[in-house]
């Protein structure tokens, strides 16, 4: 993939990592340099395609294909005038064909594809469907509003509960600080020993420590922007063991409804082998059972026993 780069002075992000590129309606990039110097008067021509152009509209570029800023852009001029939603139509088709002449209006304008009926219709349709636009976007501008102030809510919440923090950071410190200066006092003071008045002391700082941790575990309730509630503390406590009973082999019961099945050693002795064919040695494999009954031949003769009644 080639280098992003000016095509007016050529230069490239390889050889200056700090390059800024600026895009216009048109699609076509200028670093900030050439932008300055072409355009002092406010206005000109763009380079490649002898676009008229503003020096107001030129924005950074934020993809790495100019084609991308481009549509992105139309695609917001657009969506400002075809602002219906799916309430607006009867049925979902509807709706959907809506949708589908949006995107054909978006691919047209970007890539220069009729463009003169294109902005006919839009223009069309801005005049039939005026209040509708303007019913919406005064719909869109409240729900923004709601959001920003959910947000707002929220960013206050968040600075309250830094606030909180810092000042229970604070008031522990200075603890810690009172514990110091009073243990340094007692022994100053005191006339017990050293070594039982650092006992003491050690006991009250390790109450004092128990008594911290425990306010750090509580957690208090938030409301997010969505509205749920995150009050609940997480149980980590290890899931409780079931007692069962182990496994114990019973042997398998095969229920025939029909009549019972004989063993293998009587079934020549009944007459179940009668008419059966001996087996030849070429087609006696593995196991046999007896002379000429395979292991094939009597598990058919087993098979075709159950469900005779």
């Amino acid at each position: 993939m080639d280098d992003q780069g000016c095509p007016r002075c050529k230069t490239t992000k390889y050889r200056n990592p700090s390059l800024k590129l600026m895009v216009n309606v048109c699609g076509h990039t200028l670093c900030e340099s050439c932008v300055e110097m072409l355009f002092v008067r406010g206005s000109g021509n763009c380079v490649q395609c002898d676009t008229p152009l503003r020096k107001s509209n030129f924005r950074v570029q934020l993809f790495e294909d100019p084609a991308v800023d481009k549509e992105v852009e139309i695609r917001k001029k657009i969506l400002k005038i075809y602002n219906k939603r799916d309430s607006d139509f009867p049925s979902l088709r509807e709706y959907n064909d809506y949708l589908e002449q949006v995107e054909e209006i978006v691919f047209n304008l970007t890539n220069n594809v009729d463009m003169e009926n294109t902005k006919q219709m839009m223009e069309q349709y801005q005049r039939e469907n005026r209040d509708i636009i303007q019913r919406n976007k005064v719909k869109l501008s409240r729900e923004q509003e709601e959001l920003e102030e959910l947000l707002l809510v929220e960013q206050q919440g968040n600075e309250k509960r830094r606030l909180e923090c810092l000042q229970e950071e604070q008031r522990q410190l200075l603890t810690k600080r009172k514990n110091k200066q009073a243990l340094l006092d007692e022994l100053e003071s005191s006339q017990l020993p050293a070594t039982l008045l650092l006992a003491q002391h050690k006991d009250r700082a390790a109450q004092l420590e128990s008594q911290l941790e425990k306010q750090r575990q509580v957690v208090k309730p938030t409301i997010f922007s969505t509205g749920i509630s995150m009050g609940e503390t997480i149980s980590l406590q290890p899931v409780v063991r079931m007692e069962e009973v182990l496994y114990q082999y019973q042997p398998l019961q095969v229920h025939t409804y029909g009549p019972p099945v004989p063993q293998l050693e009587q079934l020549g002795r009944l007459g179940y082998l009668n008419h059966v064919r001996a087996a030849s040695p070429r087609t006696r494999p593995g196991v046999h059972l007896g002379p000429g009954l395979p292991q094939s031949r009597a598990g058919r003769l087993q098979r075709a026993l159950p469900a005779l009644h």
